[in-house]
């Protein structure tokens, strides 16, 4: 079992940076996932929707938050996750993925942060969310 990260209060963990998006990306995590919807894949579909676009599935912004939640802290030391999807991804868009250390508790014996998480897209950000970590107060 992984040592719990060593955090205080404002910290910022290194981000990750992800893409550009790709078309490839979205057909690998659509087979993956089982989300089929056109909105995804067909441009001729899109193109009668409203988009401008083709659109990544939430989830997959979802999945890729929750990895740098996993890998940063340790997955053995996530508490909770939950996020809220608040703007489209599209084909080409770079997303940065991180959070910040907003509180810390103890709560059952552990040492608890509490994350406010962000995936931020090319016009801002995409997804927002929480998240609570076991960490080892310094």
């Amino acid at each position: 079992m992984r040592t719990p990260a060593k955090v205080r209060v404002g910290d910022v963990p290194d981000s990750r940076v992800v893409g550009p998006v790709s078309q490839t990306d979205i057909v690998r995590f659509a087979g993956a996932g089982g989300d089929f919807n056109p909105l995804h894949h067909d441009h001729e579909f899109v193109a009668t929707s409203g988009f401008p676009g083709v659109i990544a599935m939430g989830q997959m912004q979802a999945g890729i938050l929750a990895g740098w939640v996993s890998d940063t802290f340790g997955v053995e030391h996530v508490r909770s996750f939950g996020v809220r999807f608040v703007a489209p991804v599209f084909l080409g868009d770079t997303l940065t993925v991180g959070g910040t250390v907003v509180a810390i508790a103890e709560t059952d014996g552990e040492s608890r942060a509490n994350l406010d998480l962000v995936v931020s897209g090319t016009k801002g950000p995409v997804v927002t969310g929480s998240a609570t970590v076991v960490v080892a107060t310094t």
